[in-house]
């Protein structure tokens, strides 16, 4: 049996304010392509398929061509909840969609029950296990001194452990499970699950099945040869430019895991990352290679430039994030708030605070406005002071 394992699809989420749903589109139609090209008979999806618990109708509308492409080719498809999911809202109509091949594992109550497919060595039974949030979780399981992720991803575990050892000799195991187990390496666009300051588990917990499709993590690693992240299959922050997005392909044979497979995903828009003043990144040729990706800027001017966005979107359509940092930096006392402003007057702080924002004092435009603000807030005085 070939399975593809995936997760943290994110559909919805936006990229520092920039749509990604034709991405998104874009690369999961390429995971369809793969089932057809690599005879893959189970798709796995480890968790956050939506971004939102309340996922809008436009990427409802892609998750659901998506899964039915990969229907389509030919491929199973076990599914469970991550952190990012409403479990009750991705599980609805669960029964029925299981009589097309779509299998979504939704319920802590249900985890020890397998989704059981036959190849010709017999029966692989697929255990999915949703996020479990430890307080509700615990609870639900009937744990109620578990602690923390580790507390209830262990019973999970030993349910299934149990449910695998009645099942008849040589039956295959696999486990979706969307947590952060130690050794993996975390990036900017996960959202914490932690609790009590501890959010890992360690690998341990999920010993005794011949293969982990795990979730969460965004950045494809292999913890042990049958415990992996396969990541997101875009990238969802700058932290993860060096990323190369894959899945993996996982092969089953009559003794277990037989082999796995990494495959490189397309990238539908790079990112980069440039740093520099404004007018030399606007006319300098070497930039011209980055005009099409997706764009985190650092300007380095030593007066913060007005308008800086808008004047780079003109040469860079899709710079999405701007950051400031002056080369040298800006000098900064040691002295309390109160200490710096005592006896200054309200034009004094005002004027101080712009040239602190920006690296430059006020022109004599942003003098006209602080006076005439000033003067409507009754804070003008005959001498100009910008006291009264």
């Amino acid at each position: 049996m070939r399975l593809l394992h995936t997760s943290d699809w994110h559909i919805g989420r936006t990229f520092h304010g920039a749509d990604l749903l034709a991405e998104q589109e874009a690369v999961l139609g390429h995971l369809a392509d793969l089932v057809v090209g690599e005879r893959v008979d189970v798709v796995l999806v480890s968790g956050d398929v939506y971004d939102r618990a309340v996922p809008s109708a436009e990427a409802v509308r892609v998750a659901t061509s998506a899964l039915s492409r990969l229907r389509r080719a030919g491929a199973h498809l076990v599914i469970t909840p991550g952190n990012h999911d409403s479990a009750a809202r991705l599980g609805a109509f669960a029964e029925f969609a299981a009589a097309g091949g779509l299998h979504l594992k939704a319920t802590i109550a249900g985890l020890h029950e397998p989704v059981l497919l036959d190849d010709e060595h017999g029966p692989v039974a697929l255990y999915g296990i949703p996020y479990l949030e430890p307080e509700s979780a615990r609870h639900t399981l009937r744990v109620p001194d578990a602690k923390g992720h580790t507390g209830v991803l262990t019973e999970a575990m030993r349910r299934v452990r149990a449910d695998l050892a009645d099942r008849p000799a040589g039956t295959r195991s696999v486990v979706l499970a969307h947590a952060f187990v130690t050794g993996g390496a975390g990036s900017d666009s996960e959202r914490t699950i932690a609790v009590g300051g501890v959010e890992q588990v360690p690998g341990s917990v999920f010993d005794g099945v011949d293969y982990v499709a795990l979730g969460h993590l965004h950045g494809p690693q292999t913890l042990a040869e049958h415990l992996r992240y396969s990541g997101s299959p875009l990238a969802y922050s700058f932290s993860e430019t060096a990323q190369r997005k894959s899945v993996w392909l996982v092969d089953l044979d009559a003794d277990g895991l037989a082999a796995v497979h990494r495959h490189e995903l397309p990238v539908p828009r790079q990112l980069a990352t440039i740093r520099g003043q404004l007018e030399e990144l606007l006319a300098a040729p070497e930039f011209e290679d980055v005009s099409d990706c997706y764009l985190s800027v650092t300007l380095t001017d030593q007066v913060r430039p007005i308008d800086a966005m808008r004047r780079l979107r003109e040469r860079f359509k899709y710079a999405v994030h701007l950051d400031w940092v002056p080369e040298g930096g800006l000098a900064t006392g040691t002295l309390r708030y109160a200490e710096k402003v005592r006896g200054r007057s309200d034009g004094e702080i005002a004027r101080n605070f712009l040239s602190d924002c920006r690296g430059a004092p006020p022109n004599e435009r942003e003098e006209g406005l602080f006076q005439r603000a000033l003067e409507s807030a009754g804070r003008w005085d005959a001498a100009g002071r910008g006291e009264k």
